[in-house]
């Protein structure tokens, strides 16, 4: 016990002086490191000292990072040069959206809409949207000032030239139809062989073959020439200067059904060119002079100057600031402002407002229920309108709906084809506070209804449903609308009585349009007449009624 005493003792003699020399090199270190310390402090002070000295704008210059160094996120400045792309939707997925080019994104936006209104009938959000757009004319009026202060349609080629690489002349990214804008010394020659030409030195030499029909694909449609050229030299010569727009359409198509005259012209002409506010000549490819009579105040409010035969425009080139050929609507039978290109946001109440300006409609309004009773009178009755037809899809108990809408309280007119003229027919169409009518081309007369009319739709059997509300549904809520849907049964349909129930056609709706559009047009739409079951469309007529309140 003594000896390892004795041991630990001589061991820690033993470590005394290294002990020591750790000290010492501890304190060497610690004043070096004081005296590094003094010399930063110095140095910072100095350096402090001169940056006050300094101009704080050349501190702000030297802290800026050259944009042309910045790292930006992808699509951010597709957000900053053209939000219009962008749907309410599509901003609260504004991350998503950005990295995606826009065509697919407007794609997208469209699928999109079309669900949108499933379920929903607030007439209260489509008089929100008439508010904001009840000055068509004035908002029309501001956007050519602002397009003037611009010197949009009369600056020359250099308008031209400082977009021509952030916007091609000629889009035909969507398949339906087809937008070319020409803003500069353009060049239009008729014809046979009709040419739109630009002259831009700064614009590439292209050419496109552009059939100017809301539907492109359809046969027997014609093309006209679009091509852009460096030179003068290189465009026909003008014989006729003018400093107004043009645009380029095509009739012809499907143009002749009701539905479609609306839905494949008149609605995508309001679209391109109300923006001018009848500051435009339009060139007609195809023109139909009999159709346009038909619709002359229409054409006559969308623009003041002569209407051209441009097919047949042999000799002339007529030169313009700016041309717009071709014309369309990404959905069927409305506008979508967030699709649309409208130059001036303008809605489907828009148009509604802009017919009855044109064929000078009283009434903007349905009537109110609850309205005081005029002094000794009897309160006025709801006016309904039931459009009959006389091919296929009639209603054969057409009594009996009259009968049971007279005793839900309405004032009933039954009407099949206008034998007056067309303007006294929209006149008389303004008159009526709800339309009825099997689904056709005969319900396009809602566009003369007042603004929060009711529209009741009878959807024929076959799962016509989607059809049904793409067609009117849809857009009869764009106008502002009420909207009901009645969907007619199996036991209301005369199929049943051709094929039985247990038949495929009546049993299994889907697997018959899987089989083909023929058998659907066919018999569903072509061979089908309606029996309404009244006690099941009762509570459809009440409904009516109470949106009148």
């Amino acid at each position: 016990m003594m000896r390892t005493e004795g041991k630990a003792t001589r061991s820690a003699n033993r470590s005394s002086p290294w002990k020591s020399s750790y000290v010492a090199y501890g304190l060497l270190l610690g004043s070096l490191l004081v005296l590094l310390y003094l010399m930063v402090s110095t140095q910072l002070s100095y350096s402090q000292k001169a940056l006050l000295d300094l101009d704080p704008a050349a501190i702000d210059s030297a802290e800026t990072i050259p944009v042309k160094n910045r790292r930006s996120h992808p699509g951010q400045d597709d957000a900053s040069r053209g939000m219009e792309e962008f749907s309410r939707e599509e901003e609260e997925a504004k991350a998503k959206a950005h990295t995606e080019p826009s065509t697919p994104r407007r794609q997208e936006k469209q699928d999109e809409s079309e669900q949108q209104w499933a379920g929903r009938n607030s007439i209260e959000e489509q008089l929100g949207n008439e508010i904001k757009s009840d000055n068509w004319e004035a908002k029309s009026q501001a956007k050519n000032e602002e397009t003037a202060e611009s010197k949009e349609f009369g600056g020359g080629t250099d308008d031209y030239n400082n977009v021509a690489n952030a916007k091609p002349i000629c889009d035909t990214s969507f398949g339906k139809y087809d937008i070319c804008e020409l803003a500069g010394d353009t060049r239009a020659q008729g014809g046979p062989g009709a040419t739109v030409t630009l002259v831009s030195p700064r614009a590439p030499p292209k050419e496109w073959q552009i059939k100017p029909y809301s539907r492109k694909y359809l046969d027997g449609l014609k093309a006209v020439t679009v091509r852009s050229v460096p030179n003068s030299g290189d465009a026909p010569q003008c014989t006729t200067q003018l400093n107004i727009p043009a645009m380029v359409i095509e009739l012809g198509g499907l143009t002749g059904n009701y539905w479609h005259d609306f839905t494949d012209v008149l609605v995508p002409l309001f679209i391109g060119a109300r923006r001018f506010n009848g500051e435009v000549q339009l060139l007609v490819v195809n023109l139909l002079p009999f159709w346009v009579d038909r619709y002359k105040r229409i054409f006559g409010q969308i623009s003041r100057h002569d209407i051209v035969d441009f097919e047949n425009d042999d000799g002339a080139v007529r030169c313009y600031p700016h041309v717009v050929v071709g014309y369309g609507s990404r959905k069927e039978f409305t506008i979508d402002p967030s699709l649309d290109e409208t130059g001036g946001d303008y809605t489907m109440v828009d148009f509604t407002k802009f017919l009855r300006h044109a064929y000078s409609l009283p009434r903007d309004r349905p009537i109110k229920l609850g309205d005081v009773r005029p002094p000794g009178g009897r309160r006025r009755r709801p006016r309904m309108i039931i459009l009959e037809r006389t091919n296929s899809r009639k209603i054969l108990n057409l009594p009996e709906v009259i009968a049971a809408a007279e005793a839900a309280g309405f004032k009933v007119v039954v009407a099949g084809r206008p034998k007056a003229s067309y303007d006294e027919f929209t006149r008389e169409m303004n008159s009526f506070d709800v339309m009825v009518g099997v689904h056709g081309a005969g319900l396009t007369n809602c566009v003369y209804l007042p603004t929060g009319a009711v529209f009741l739709q009878i959807v024929p059997y076959g799962r016509l449903e989607e059809i049904a509300k793409t067609d009117f549904g849809d857009p009869a809520r764009d106008m502002g609308l009420r909207y009901i849907e009645y969907s007619v049964a199996a036991e209301e349909s005369s199929l049943m009585a051709v094929f039985g129930k247990e038949h495929p056609m009546i049993k299994d709706p889907a697997a018959i349009h899987l089989s083909g559009w023929g058998n659907v047009a066919e018999w569903y739409l072509g061979k089908q007449d309606v029996r309404i079951n009244v006690e099941r469309f009762r509570p459809s007529l009440l409904r009516a009624l109470q949106h009148l309140r």
